[in-house]
C-alpha cells in the first residue's frame, strides 16, 4: 500500500504546522506529498520548499 499526504489549499500562506507534517511524512516513509493550485495560490512555491526539505518522498500537484 502507498500512502500520500495532501496539504490542501493554502490561500494566504502555509497552514500551521505544515513544515513539521512534511518532515514527518518523509521520515515515516510516505510515498508522496500533494498540494493544490487555484486562483491566488500557486503550487510551485510549496513544491520548491518541500523539495529542499525532503530526502525521498515524491511531490505532486
Amino acid at each position: 500500500m502507498k500512502l500520500g499526504l495532501n496539504t490542501g489549499y493554502w490561500s494566504a500562506g502555509p497552514p500551521a504546522g505544515v513544515a513539521e507534517q512534511i518532515a514527518a511524512a518523509d521520515r515515516l516513509g510516505f510515498d508522496s506529498i500533494w498540494t493544490a493550485e487555484a486562483y491566488g495560490s500557486d503550487c510551485f512555491t510549496p513544491l520548491a520548499w518541500w523539495g529542499a526539505a525532503t530526502e525521498r518522498v515524491r511531490l505532486g500537484t
